[in-house]
């Protein structure tokens, strides 16, 4: 199951991609978590357990969803036009704990520590190896550095949303939660792309041709209904950190695939870059003495969310 996770999670990138070549964003993000919210709010029916939530927790609720949701998938995907599916997932892998750091301590979840701060300026490294020397030499891609930053911004929506269920997991249960925030942020996508994103009526028609139509259905099943079943039955068995690790494999999985069947260019130093940034994450999920609050926080987020 980890194995499974490690390669379906580092090609859900790849996935996107193809699939943002043909299809508005809006649209192709909101059928998939529309219709996995649905899927998963019948599964909480099935058992028998509560599907509404209660009356006062719905505006939180919706606020919840459309930055968790909606905000993190379409800003997220229109950067995604601009650069490489490995960046993306390295950009996302690295950033989701250290901005977690950031939001968590910032609302009084977590106690800040020197190594958190050493995770910090680890990654901050990494950010400057891979934009800096092409900035030096003055012939920095201004649109990689626009898709960089959207992939960058939709991470910190989904993180800081991340922090904000946490409240509503005391009322809600997990599954309850997931499939509320899909169903609500897919719908809101939905509208919104019919209301104002171009060709998003054109993309209602699902004539999207066979290989966008594959990812699709690629991110849905393996990427996200039975990936994260899996993610949480080893979330139960080995313990929040251990199946977290998946963050360190998944993105160099994502570049080794995306340069040897995709073409895409990794030079020296946004290699480089790339390793600090992941060793910035390395050190922010360390399990501390205190209780690991953050790699449950990233990993569900991943889990429901990211991917």
């Amino acid at each position: 199951m980890f194995a499974f996770i490690c390669f379906v999670w580092g090609t859900t990138w790849l996935a996107m991609k193809i699939g943002i070549a043909s299809v508005s964003p809006g649209i192709f993000a909101g059928l998939r978590w529309s219709l996995a919210g649905a899927v998963l709010l019948t599964i909480c029916r099935l058992r028998g357990d509560r599907v509404l939530p209660p009356l006062r927790m719905i505006p939180r609720l919706i606020f919840v969803s459309i930055v968790l949701i909606s905000f993190n998938q379409v800003i997220q995907l229109y950067g995604l036009k601009y650069i490489t599916a490995g960046l993306g997932a390295v950009i996302s892998s690295a950033l989701t704990p250290l901005a977690l750091l950031v939001f968590t301590v910032a609302m009084g979840q977590e106690r800040f520590s020197s190594r958190q701060f050493g995770a910090i300026l680890v990654g901050i490294a990494g950010v400057l190896m891979l934009f800096g020397p092409a900035a030096i030499a003055g012939n920095l891609d201004v649109w990689k550095i626009v898709g960089a930053a959207g992939v960058a911004i939709g991470c910190l929506c989904y993180t800081f949303g991340s922090v904000m269920t946490r409240p509503m997991m005391r009322t809600l249960q997990p599954v309850q939660l997931a499939g509320l925030t899909d169903l609500i942020g897919g719908l809101t996508m939905l509208f919104g792309s019919l209301a104002i994103e171009p060709g998003a009526a054109d993309s209602m028609r699902l004539h999207w041709g066979w290989p966008a139509f594959l990812a699709w259905l690629y991110l849905l099943i393996p990427g996200a209904l039975m990936s994260t079943t899996m993610y949480f039955l080893l979330v139960r068995d080995w313990g929040a950190s251990r199946p977290g690790t998946y963050a360190f494999i998944s993105p160099v999985i994502a570049v080794i695939i995306g340069c040897t069947f995709f073409g895409e260019q990794l030079d020296w130093g946004e290699a480089i870059g790339m390793v600090l940034m992941l060793a910035g994450a390395g050190m922010a999920l360390r399990p501390s003495r205190q209780a690991a609050q953050v790699p449950q926080a990233v990993y569900r987020v991943k889990a429901d969310t990211a991917c």
